[in-house]
């Protein structure tokens, strides 16, 4: 736990100081350069008026002292600025409209401007996520404030700081070198344009928030029992009964009040999630608390919230991330992202709360060891089903067949429960849940007051239950059945990917497997000529065929050309004047530019996790 919190701690830290860095690194350079500009003209300036005034014979010296008063008062850079009428003469001399003297006058307030918006964010955000931490029914109004501030200053943060880097790429080197690079700008502009456009673009975007949960639907009349005893607990709980129950085989229960969709279908209202496999290793007290606990989540308005709140953070969530793949738009991803994480820390600290006030319902209602017992097995079996899909996962050899996790599952979990390996896993195992944080085990018990040893959660998770309400689901078996096939069907395909990506490859076997995956793709070039692709190097028609290996290639750096576009491969080895490199020319390449580089990016990666692996193993 103590590494944890360090852990998050320091990435907080981390995104603390890039939030910094992106957020004021622009602008604070803008502002440099201006400051710096605008003061050294103000003294070059003053300097050739005081020796043109001091060398003018029809001046006399009341005239002249008069007259080198005023413009030491009135220094050039305050020319802008100046909006009394004896000084209107001055301004209109010195600040015509997109003049340089203009230019870098408001230019040097923008810088400012932009510089107190990102600061007055931070602030916000700091205030905002403080409002979360201190009233949890401030919590959601918070953020929906906090959403709306950020995503809108952040596209402003975004359009500001673009405009000042293609200022920035002209003014630069017209200042210090009296030349201006038209490439530099123009590469400076379609990063702004783009930046621009992709900022605004995701802010007025509508994103995804759908809720799909894997599972199937369980009927009143496959299993009247079940639904019996979850209305018999919602009315002690003193909530309404869920609207719909759903079995799946994800090692969690939860209860959602957020629209979701099962197998196609739109659900609303009330939505309670069993896993059938969890249902079967626990006996009917066992499973009673765990579905309690849940229906106290109903009673106490925890899945309000969540359901009115959930979507919303999804969709920040999304914006985020989207921010940090538009290029420029990442000077905003990370106060985004920092916002994020604040509002995360409180929303946390009160999951912890909610869990133990619904661990103290389901063990008044039913029994502490019940809770305790059932929080012991669903953390073993959750851990125990990630070893063997761990376990399976890992093996260089596909897959044939089905896979029967269930099965392993289920005849490993005893033995496993009773080796020495079996506690040092429970020490550090999590009881999952799909929306909460949840508090370590031995809190837990020790908030229901009903403390198990170490040396008994072996015969707790070997003993098998009497009665389960998995038995009374008339449709648990055939659920179960279609869902594990489904899912090890998902595992298999992932596997073999992952595979593709392992294999050098040294077999037959190993080479259809890779050329699945990674099967040759060639593009045609000017004069007849072609490059392909493979996942054992690149082979071009032109230069008199030559071929690289993946194994000579260091890097890769696409040039586009008017006269015609050139990969530049860099080797690891040496050559005259540094590393050697070979030019590959790409001329007629065209509209297929794109998915060249796409392709030879993406074989060259498998590549190179190819070595890695390789390298691991031999370690």
């Amino acid at each position: 736990m103590a590494l944890a919190r360090t852990m998050v701690h320091r990435d907080l830290l981390r995104v603390f100081a890039l939030t910094l860095v992106w957020l004021f690194a622009i602008p604070a350079a803008t502002l440099v350069f201006t400051e710096y500009a605008l003061r050294s003209q103000d003294a070059a300036f003053l300097q050739s008026v005081e020796k043109r005034i001091a060398g003018d014979a029809r001046l006399s010296a009341a005239d002249k002292a008069e007259a080198t008063g005023f413009y030491r008062s009135h220094p050039l850079s305050t020319a802008c600025d100046a909006t009394a009428p004896e000084d209107r003469n001055f301004h209109d001399k010195v600040c015509s409209p997109y003049s340089m003297q203009w230019q870098f006058h408001w230019a040097d307030r923008a810088a400012l401007w932009t510089i107190g918006l990102g600061a007055a964010l931070l602030v916000a955000a700091l205030v905002l996520g403080a409002l979360a931490f201190a009233n949890r029914g401030l919590r959601y109004a918070s953020f929906v404030a906090g959403w709306r501030l950020m995503t809108v200053s952040s596209a402003l943060e975004v359009v500001l700081q673009s405009a000042m880097l293609v200022w920035l790429s002209f003014w630069l080197t017209a200042y210090f070198w009296q030349s201006y690079y038209i490439k530099l700008i123009a590469l400076a502009g379609i990063a702004a344009g783009a930046a621009v456009f992709y900022a605004i673009y995701t802010l007025f975007k509508k994103l995804p928030s759908g809720n799909e949960i894997e599972g199937e639907l369980i009927a009143q009349a496959d299993a009247p029992r079940l639904w019996e005893r979850v209305r018999q607990l919602a009315g002690r709980v003193k909530t309404a009964p869920p609207d719909q129950i759903v079995a799946g085989i994800d090692t969690n229960f939860f209860v959602t009040e957020a629209p979701c969709e099962v197998q196609g279908r739109a659900l609303k209202g009330r939505t309670l999630f069993v896993s059938v496999p969890l249902l079967r290793v626990l006996d009917q007290a066992e499973a009673d608390a765990v579905l309690a606990h849940e229906l106290a989540h109903l009673g106490g308005g925890d899945t309000r919230s969540s359901a009115a709140l959930g979507p919303k953070l999804l969709q920040f969530d999304q914006y985020t991330w989207k921010m940090r793949s538009g290029g420029l738009t990442i000077v905003a991803h990370y106060l985004l992202r920092l916002y994020r994480m604040i509002f995360a820390f409180a929303l946390a600290r009160d999951s912890r709360e909610r869990e133990y006030r619904a661990d103290r319902v389901a063990a008044g209602l039913t029994a502490p060891h019940a809770i305790v017992q059932s929080l012991i097995k669903i953390s073993a079996y959750a851990s125990y089903r990630n070893d063997v899909e761990h376990q399976l996962f890992a093996q260089n050899r596909q897959h044939d067949g089905a896979l029967g996790i269930a099965g392993f599952v289920a005849d490993g979990l005893p033995p496993y429960a009773r080796s020495e390996a079996f506690i040092e896993a429970m020490k550090t195992a999590d009881v999952p849940h799909p929306y909460d944080t949840h508090p370590p085990l031995l809190e837990r018990m020790r908030n229901v007051g009903h403390h198990v040893p170490e040396a008994a959660y072996g015969a707790i998770v070997a003993t098998v239950p009497q009665a389960s309400w998995a038995d009374e689901i008339e449709t648990a078996h055939a659920i179960e059945q279609r869902l594990w096939g489904a899912y090890e069907q998902r595992f298999v395909q992932n596997h073999e990917l992952s595979l593709a990506y392992r294999y050098e490859p040294a077999t037959e076997e190993e080479r259809a497997v890779v050329l699945r995956h990674f099967p040759p793709v060639g593009f045609a070039l000017k004069g007849g000529n072609r490059i392909d692709v493979s996942y054992a190097g690149l082979q071009t028609t032109a230069d008199g065929g030559a071929f690289i290996a993946w194994d000579e290639v260091k890097g890769l750096t696409y040039k586009d050309s008017s006269f015609g576009d050139t990969l530049v491969v860099t080797h690891h080895d040496k050559g005259m004047l540094g590393a050697r490199t070979t030019k590959v020319k790409l001329a007629g390449l065209g509209k297929q530019k794109d998915n060249f580089k796409a392709a030879a990016g993406q074989y060259w990666q498998r590549h190179q996790i190819m070595r890695a692996r390789q390298q691991q193993a031999q370690d």
